[in-house]
């Protein structure tokens, strides 16, 4: 789905114009891009969260010339997919995950119990 599906689709779904879609797809990219510029973190609970990461510095290689070449630092967006929309995406993994949280507490407390600690017996000497 592209940009111009998108605003098609919120028109349809919300009885509004296409040109009043495409403002409101503009404003809620705008102010996604505004924040993150900043550095505030923008979630959409259970669908994720857009926010700035920092890249080291680090050496990388050009092919074409056979050279090493230094890329900088630099501040990239990153995109964070929320629960329900990985669950959306894949159940059977979202399955598998919840079954996994659930048989973990369970474990913990199939731990046998610790030994009296040897400092004990020292201490009646």
């Amino acid at each position: 789905m592209n940009r111009i599906e998108l605003v098609e689709k919120i028109a349809t779904a919300h009885n509004v114009s296409k040109a009043e879609a495409a403002r409101i797809v503009e404003t809620v990219t705008g102010s996604i891009i505004a924040a993150v510029k900043k550095g505030d973190p923008v979630q959409l609970i259970g669908f994720g969260t857009f926010k700035q990461v920092a890249r080291a510095a680090r050496t990388g290689f050009n092919p074409q010339a056979g050279a090493k070449i230094k890329i900088a630092a630099q501040k990239v967006p990153k995109f964070v997919p929320g629960a329900a929309f990985k669950a959306a995406i894949d159940p059977k993994a979202a399955k598998r995950k919840a079954e996994k949280a659930a048989a973990k507490p369970a474990a913990k407390k199939a731990a046998p119990a610790k030994k009296a600690a040897p400092a004990k017996k020292a201490a009646k000497k």
